[in-house]
């Protein structure tokens, strides 16, 4: 399995990776980006199996980085993981295809998409 983590934040990255690699029994590979144009450039390099995708970035928003991901690969499977848990980023996260919206505090919640994955 292949999954990208972008999040400006690099303690956040590292949580998300320990989690991720704790939380799967196959084979992975994780990359991780600080920046939307940094997993833009290498999106199809990797084509991971799942992006956990953060809102707030330095540059561009998560939620651009999103719909532009989607643009290139409508099959992508882009989670949102943000600090900002409200429901009109919930919605705009739904509205522009992202399969889930997980807030920081709740990380937990992680692990259904990624055990569908597994299951496949």
């Amino acid at each position: 399995m292949k999954i990208m983590i972008v999040d400006d934040h690099a303690d956040m990255r590292r949580t998300l990776h320990n989690y991720v690699a704790l939380s799967i029994k196959e084979p992975l590979e994780i990359f991780d980006y600080e920046s939307g144009e940094q997993a833009l450039e290498n999106y199809k390099v990797h084509m991971p199996d799942f992006v956990l995708m953060d809102i707030e970035l330095k540059t561009m928003s998560g939620f651009v980085v999103t719909e532009e991901i989607l643009k290139k690969n409508p099959q992508a499977k882009v989670v949102i993981i943000t600090s900002y848990d409200t429901p009109g980023f919930r919605s705009k996260a739904k509205r522009i295809g992202a399969i889930g919206f997980i807030a920081k505090d709740n990380l937990s919640k992680i692990q259904p998409f990624l055990n569908s994955q597994t299951n496949n």
